[in-house]
């Protein structure tokens, strides 16, 4: 077997982060022995440490170190020590930082319900069993970004609040070929979410997604105005494989997704260019009041490597192999104490690391 070599920046940030990446990288180390890949791994400053140590969230140097890796780990940012900074000087300025710097357009969230895990929902398990699904959310454009916006003071005085959702019809084929691709990979069917039915904005973006359509003949595309989309994932979660959709939409659809599965400390995600390193992390934060503990549930950040691999290096043997290990291990009855329940046993970061290893033989 040929083996590949990968330069992987990796950023632990703040809070849980340096333990939550310790055990990931002891991992992908141990996989890159059993599938020939020789992993290059470069640490560097993001977040709050690294405004304590250079002032500045994002330092140049680690900006640097990404842009020359294949791909790039991220723990989390942020602290309360923290909070009282000028908002451009706060770590969460660094995720900013990262998506401009990169170029870094279509957020990936899964959103995948564990059979043992099934009880944490507040969704009925008939409702939530077997949920495997994928929010595609376009990341640097639409109403976030349009022009014009700001409060403004109209003729008569009064004031009016103005923000512009607006995309080109490139912005919206780059998402739309992610999404496509991704359903390639997974089950082959794509919902777009819209609201096609009151803007302008949305009717370009539902013909240009379904311009698509052509290059992937292989994908089901199907269309739901987000009202309805909103609805229909807690109403029947189980029909949805990839959702693709604006900036907006997304954030809110994203997080709704999340929220099914009942543990924020499961999910992991990625942000991606059309070129060039992702990012991939966590969805949860730092968690600073259990940082040093060993108690923090690492397999977010686990299964955010597996994103890496499948998306980031087309490592899907691997990535196959590390989402199998976590499953076999949930299986197993290992747990930390987030997602601990009567009967199960309960581990620490490190502990949940190593079995997730030892998964893997």
């Amino acid at each position: 077997m040929t083996e590949r070599c990968y330069k992987i920046a990796v950023l632990p940030g703040d809070g849980i982060g340096s333990e939550i990446m310790a055990v990931t990288l002891d991992i992908l180390q141990k996989l890159g022995q059993i599938y020939a890949i020789n992993f290059t791994f470069s640490e560097a400053l993001i977040g709050g440490v690294a405004i304590d140590q250079t002032g500045h969230p994002l330092p140049p140097a680690t900006l640097e170190l990404c842009r020359a890796s294949d791909g790039i780990l991220l723990g989390a940012v942020g602290g309360p020590q923290w909070d009282d900074l000028p908002s451009h000087l706060r770590p969460e300025q660094a995720l900013l930082g990262l998506r401009s710097g990169l170029n870094l357009f279509a957020n990936l969230r899964p959103a995948k319900v564990f059979p043992e895990l099934v009880q944490a929902s507040t969704l009925k398990p008939e409702v939530i069993a077997g949920v495997d699904l994928l929010v595609v959310r376009e990341l640097t454009g639409g109403i976030y970004f349009g022009q014009p916006k700001g409060i403004f003071t109209s003729e008569t005085g009064e004031q009016r609040g103005v923000n512009t959702m607006a995309y080109r019809a490139s912005e919206i084929d780059r998402i739309g070929r992610v999404a496509f691709e991704a359903a390639q990979k997974r089950n082959k069917k794509l919902c777009s979410v819209d609201k096609a039915n009151v803007l302008e904005v949305s009717q370009l973006w539902r013909q240009c997604i379904n311009a698509l359509v052509p290059e992937y003949p292989e994908v089901t595309l199907t269309h739901l105005y987000v009202d309805n989309a909103a609805m229909q994932l807690i109403r029947w979660p189980q029909q949805f494989d990839v959702m693709v959709t604006g900036n907006l939409f997304g954030d809110i659809l994203s997080d709704e997704a999340a929220m099914l599965t009942g543990s924020i400390g499961m999910l992991p995600s990625a942000s991606l260019g059309a070129t060039g390193p992702g990012v991939f992390e966590p969805v949860h934060g730092t968690a600073p009041d259990i940082a040093g503990q060993d108690v923090a549930n690492p397999l977010a950040q686990i299964l955010s490597a597996a994103m890496l691999l499948r998306y980031g290096l087309s490592e899907a043997q691997a990535a196959d192999a590390l989402e199998t290990a976590v499953a076999q291990v949930l299986r197993r009855g290992y747990r930390t104490g987030d997602i601990y329940t009567e009967g199960t046993q309960r581990v620490g970061c490190r502990g949940m690391g190593a079995q997730v290893a030892a998964a893997l033989a």
